[in-house]
């Protein structure tokens, strides 16, 4: 019969082996930079050209675990206010009632409630986007761009993604129609994050 104090170290040493191994594939937290990121859209103009803007302030979280995509997680909150069009006057009109209404609606959100893989560097990512406070499930194709190491050896990461919502179905409607403004509106989100 095994030894009781052998027994005991033994299960001790599994028990520690089985820890450190958990702890090696724990997923990791990267934080999305936003010097090196950008949040985009596209719409259509009077039904002849295609407007573009940018927001300047967003942040956000990806969780990733090496093992299980799964268990992968992205979380993102831009800043209305932060609208960028390149003419002041249209910016102050997208701030308004009328669009963003960033007073009573200071950020616009998406949260995945999925992960799955979808080939060597993409995922098909499934969320809750949030915008005049009214959140509608979307779907998400997002490509893995890249990994790396920034100057001082920290782990980097680069995502990429683009969509279309239509904004009517957040409840803005202000001048929708086709020799208006465009309802579908197109969103790419290009990120680089770095672990926390």
């Amino acid at each position: 019969m095994m030894n009781r104090t052998l027994l005991r170290s033994i299960l001790s040493l599994a028990a520690l082996t089985l820890t450190v191994a958990s702890t090696a594939m724990a997923a990791d937290t990267y934080k999305v930079d936003p010097v090196h990121s950008s949040a985009q859209f596209r719409i259509r103009h009077l039904g002849v050209s295609n407007v573009t803007g940018h927001f300047t302030e967003f942040s956000g979280e990806v969780t990733l675990d090496a093992a299980d995509a799964t268990k992968n997680a992205v979380q993102m909150e831009i800043k209305t206010a932060s609208i960028d069009t390149d003419n002041e006057a249209r910016d102050k009109h997208l701030e308004s009632a009328d669009f963003f209404n960033v007073e009573k609606f200071p950020a616009m959100t998406f949260k995945s409630t999925s992960f799955k893989k979808s080939g060597d560097a993409t995922f098909d990512v499934k969320g809750d986007f949030t915008l005049l406070g009214v959140t509608k499930p979307v779907t998400v194709s997002v490509e893995q761009v890249g990994t790396g190491k920034d100057k001082d050896g920290n782990a980097l990461v680069g995502f990429e993604t683009t969509f279309t919502i239509k904004r009517s179905d957040y409840g803005m409607t202000k001048m929708v129609g086709a020799s208006l403004i465009g309802d579908e509106v197109k969103i790419t989100v290009a990120v680089e994050c770095g672990k926390k």
